[in-house]
């Protein structure tokens, strides 16, 4: 079976080890959405403070930014199957001690935020590593499909992770939803040890702090790119509505309000990656990028403006369907015209513009709502995402003329990777 409702399932089956590094991201984001959920849930349990809960994101803010971008540079200096397998180990070690902690008579709440930091830094160490590998993993031609592929498993794994952690933690506590991620964990790993060291191609032997150098300079000299993360950033600070949900659901009389708006983002995320078979036909990736994220902001418009239930439902749901098809135009334009020697350091950058961003567009919409209205808040704020990403697309003619059928840097990592090839 070549597909999956349109979509191209070839990069799964060409490569078994794409498909084993695959499945084992399945696993991890299964357990890792499930534990997110039950930190939240058993910090509110034992403080009922929402400020301790919003605190958990500042926690993590300086782990992410400082080990994406040393993590950058370890992927592309070090063996990236050992940097993922001895990450994905200090991921499980911080999952049980937050597993032993929850079943003490007494949980503390500092072990919540110390092994949640931990949780932060192994992720931001890892993922860079995973990005740089998935690129190596998969054929040139086939990067579009694997990031159609990509998308579809954090979508999924977006509404089965949490659903499944929220469920445990009510039912039977947290410590179970992270003891479920514990399981996920043995098949991760399992998965990762089968997996063949991949030699980072073409890397000069530089110290950490030349190469760090080194991805500046080639960040600096891609102003395409640095776009992609710019758009990414802005348009998550002025339209990130998620921490917004439950004051929107209190309008509702419906008591399953709050549910169906958590599934609309996801769910619209993972429709529109099974109906993405026509995104093969783009080859000006630039200005989809920059469609698709003023689609999200209007998608949060409508959902910030609307008053009908399942209006503001379809709000969302249109932002997540956007949202994918700028997710699958970015991680194409990476992973076909960054060279696979600074890979590892641009994907450092990737994870902080698309963390970073929700982040502060969180302490945006609260804010802005706190000075103003819950409505204005988020209707402004998707606008604002739609206005911005327009001025930015035009500002970055690099980026909006954009075209992978006669981009340079296209051309030159394809004959980078035709020449690693046997």
């Amino acid at each position: 079976m070549n597909s999956l409702f349109g979509l191209d399932l070839t990069p799964l089956r060409a490569s078994t080890q794409y498909r084993r590094l695959y499945i084992a991201g399945l696993f991890s984001a299964l357990g890792g959405q499930a534990t997110y959920v039950a930190t939240a849930f058993q910090l509110r349990d034992l403080t009922h403070s929402t400020l301790d809960v919003g605190a958990l994101g500042l926690v993590e803010l300086a782990p992410l930014l400082f080990f994406g971008l040393y993590g950058g540079v370890i992927a592309d200096r070090w063996d990236r199957r050992r940097v993922i397998i001895l990450s994905e180990a200090v991921l499980m070690a911080a999952t049980l001690m937050l597993f032993l902690n929850s079943f003490v008579g007494h949980p503390r709440v500092w072990a919540i935020f110390v092994f949640d930091a931990f949780i932060i830094s192994s992720g931001s160490v890892q993922t860079p590593s995973i990005s740089a590998m998935n690129q190596l993993l998969v054929s040139h031609d086939m990067q579009r499909s694997a990031s159609q592929l990509n998308v579809l498993r954090g979508a999924s794994m977006s509404i089965i992770g949490p659903a499944i952690g929220g469920l445990l933690s009510v039912l039977v506590g947290p410590g179970w939803s992270y003891f479920f991620n514990l399981v996920t964990f043995v098949f991760s790993i399992s998965l990762l040890f089968t997996l063949s060291s991949v030699r980072v191609p073409f890397v000069r032997p530089l110290s950490q702090t030349a190469l760090m150098r080194e991805g500046v300079r080639y960040a600096r000299s891609r102003p395409d790119i640095m776009g992609t993360y710019v758009i990414d950033i802005i348009a998550m600070i002025m339209a990130y509505p998620v921490v917004m949900l439950p004051f929107v659901a209190a309008h509702f009389h419906e008591t399953y309000a709050l549910s169906l708006l958590y599934c609309a983002l996801p769910g619209g995320t993972l429709l529109a990656t099974l109906m993405s078979s026509w995104t093969r036909r783009v080859q000006r990736l630039g200005r989809g990028l920059v469609f698709a994220a003023a689609g999200w902001g209007i998608g949060i418009a409508v959902f910030g403006y609307e008053t009908s239930l399942w209006l503001v439902f379809l709000g969302l749901a249109f932002a997540g369907a956007s949202d994918a098809y700028s997710a699958t135009f970015r991680q194409t334009m990476w992973n076909q015209s960054i060279p696979p020697d600074v890979r590892g350091r641009m994907g450092g950058l990737e994870m902080i513009s698309y963390a970073i961003g929700p982040m502060a567009g969180q302490f945006r919409a609260g804010a802005m709502a706190a000075w103003t209205s819950l409505r204005f808040s988020l209707t402004f704020g998707g606008l604002a995402a739609t206005g911005s990403v327009g001025v930015v697309g035009a500002a970055l003619p690099s980026l909006w003329r954009f075209d992978l059928r006669s981009d340079v840097h296209v051309e030159e990592v394809r004959q980078l990777r035709a020449q690693e090839a046997p």
